[in-house]
């Protein structure tokens, strides 16, 4: 079965301001949610926008992490529980 990029869905998104750490709940087709951490966005020299793999986490990304990760796992709770019902 190939990849259908119809089928990816994006259900909520998170980005850190000051590292441009992005973190998201995806959904492939009738898939379960997972979370996705990355990519990470910067502006360029010339002020347009890129992303780039997330690479290694600084503290400053632990940190936010830790911070959002509460709202994440009660995003993600009301996902599974829409499917259950």
């Amino acid at each position: 079965m190939a990849y259908d990029a119809s089928k990816d869905q994006v259900l909520a998104t998170w980005e850190n301001e000051e590292t441009g750490l992005q973190l998201s709940i995806n959904r492939y087709g009738d898939g379960e949610p997972k979370l996705q951490i990355g990519p990470r966005a910067y502006t360029k020299k010339d002020g347009s926008k890129s992303a780039t793999k997330t690479g290694r986490l600084s503290i400053a990304d632990v940190l936010w992490f830790e911070e959002t990760i509460e709202a994440i796992r009660e995003k993600m709770n009301a996902y599974f529980l829409e499917e259950s019902s």
